[in-house]
């Protein structure tokens, strides 16, 4: 395993992190959600993420006794809050209310004293910066969270919130995480460079295009998929152009030595502005495949223009069609 500092911290994360969204404490049962865990931890995996939303608090839930037999300072635990809980007008945003209480809940969910990174999981334009940058500072200053980010916040959000932080001379976030992977670049043109500049790391997910970037659809639509299950991106994005192009990202993959999901894994890892990225399990042996995507991060000039000739020319936007991490 490999790790990189979280941010400007001196934290150290691995660089491939456990995610829980769509998996823990739905999909998987506990006795699997414990394998994953432990398979995850005993490869390197120090970097464990989930939100309160996952599961209106079940993945949270799910989580805790899988990391119950693990030393708690071994680990690097970070969970998200703004979706709304319940019908409560308050339970939902980023109000310093809203955000105390949901950090008090998903402790209380996690079985844990503290959190490592407490997440804004959208930016809120009806609660001022302000106010979310001294609320985070509180709970660090009270030792409930060690650190906070973002997720899915645009450069200038970013920015607005470590200049409010520097006036408050408050802790800034360290992290954003937004959705990317070589079929979706968004954040290369302005949130990558803004948050260089200002210390902020990327904590990325649907590094696998929610399976596009796998060979699970080179032969059409599993009826156990997603895809199918509950139309999480469109059939008519699933072209024979777009899956040709998507053939021959696998082709390079192969010629690499590896799948077309460890060489998806590895291309995002290629950037070292990206701190680590989330992958999702459904089994041990799928686990074991993504880690293996560090025995090649290296890629060459060829190989980096040919997948992005065939990303550009596949004209896929999974994450528009897609629902919110």
């Amino acid at each position: 395993m490999r790790y990189r500092r979280l941010g400007a911290s001196g934290c150290k994360v691995s660089v491939i992190s456990f995610g829980s969204w769509l998996t823990v404490g739905s999909s998987v049962d506990d006795k699997t959600t414990k394998s994953l865990v432990h398979a995850a931890f005993e490869r390197g995996v120090n970097f464990f993420d989930t939100a309160d939303i996952y599961g209106r608090g079940d993945a949270e839930t799910a989580l805790a006794p899988a990391l119950q037999a693990l030393r708690r300072a071994d680990l690097v635990l970070a969970t998200k809050c703004f979706w709304p809980m319940s019908d409560n007008a308050n339970d939902r945003g980023l109000s310093r209310k809203h955000v105390v209480e949901s950090v008090h809940a998903s402790l209380r969910r996690l079985k844990t004293d503290y959190l490592d990174l407490m997440q804004c999981h959208r930016f809120d334009p009806e609660t001022e910066v302000e106010e979310v940058v001294r609320a985070m500072e509180d709970l660090i200053r009270q030792g409930k969270i060690l650190h906070w980010g973002v997720s899915v916040w645009s450069g200038a959000q970013i920015a607005a919130a470590c200049r409010a932080a520097e006036t408050w001379r408050a802790y800034q976030p360290v992290t954003n995480q937004p959705p990317y992977n070589l079929l979706e670049r968004g954040i290369e043109a302005e949130v990558v460079p803004e948050c260089q500049k200002l210390g902020v790391g990327q904590i990325v997910f649907s590094p696998l295009a929610q399976g596009l970037l796998t060979t699970k659809y080179l032969d059409g639509v599993p009826a156990d998929s997603r895809a199918a299950q509950d139309g999480s991106f469109s059939r008519e994005m699933l072209t024979d152009d777009a899956l040709d192009h998507v053939r021959a990202l696998n082709g390079i993959a192969q010629d690499r030595g590896q799948s077309l999901a460890q060489m998806a894994l590895a291309w995002t890892l290629r950037d070292p502005r990206v701190t680590s990225t989330l992958i999702g399990a459904s089994s041990v042996r799928q686990l074991e495949e993504n880690v293996g995507a560090l025995d090649k991060l290296e890629f060459s000039d060829d190989e980096l223009a040919a997948i992005d000739r065939h990303a550009v020319e596949a004209g896929i936007n999974i994450w528009a069609q897609s629902s919110a991490h």
